[in-house]
Order: structure tokens, then C-alpha cells, then sequence
């Protein structure tokens, strides 16, 4: 009597193969959604990104009497430079 309970019939067996190639055709939709969507965000991140520029101004100043020039801009980086007297 036991091993007739173990057993599978055949149209168990159908019914669980039938089941598993269901969800593996689920988890392969899922996954191509998913990598879909990271090759979406990354397009979309540098569309972003590229919509800015990159502007670089130089300006010189002379201090006259050999010290430091400084140049205030007000935005972003500024590099302090030393001055030389012309002689």
C-alpha cells in the first residue's frame, strides 16, 4: 500500500511539468522585464548627464606689486595662482 501512495500517476507528472514550464516562462518574462528596465535607466542617466557641459573660463589678473591675484567668480572651482612683477 505504501508504494502505491509514493508513486506518481501520469497525469500527476503532466500536470507538475505542465506547472514547472509555466513558471519558468514567468521567471524568464520577469527577468527580461528587469533587464529591459536597467538598460533603460542607464540610456536615460546619460541623456541626462550629457544634457550639461562642461564651460571653462580662464581670466588672468595681475596684482601689481608681486602678491597673490585672486579672482573671485562666485560658481565653482577657483584656482589661486601667484603673481610676478614685471622688471
Amino acid at each position: 500500500m505504501e508504494k502505491e501512495q509514493m508513486m506518481y500517476t501520469e497525469a500527476q507528472h503532466e500536470r507538475e511539468m505542465t506547472r514547472i514550464e509555466t513558471q519558468s516562462k514567468r521567471w524568464f518574462i520577469a527577468f527580461l522585464i528587469v533587464l529591459m528596465m536597467l538598460f533603460v535607466t542607464n540610456a536615460g542617466w546619460v541623456i541626462y548627464e550629457n544634457q550639461y557641459q562642461e564651460v571653462m573660463v580662464e581670466q588672468y589678473a595681475d596684482s601689481g606689486s608681486g602678491g597673490d591675484a585672486r579672482i573671485y567668480s562666485g560658481t565653482g572651482d577657483v584656482n589661486f595662482g601667484e603673481s610676478e612683477t614685471d622688471n
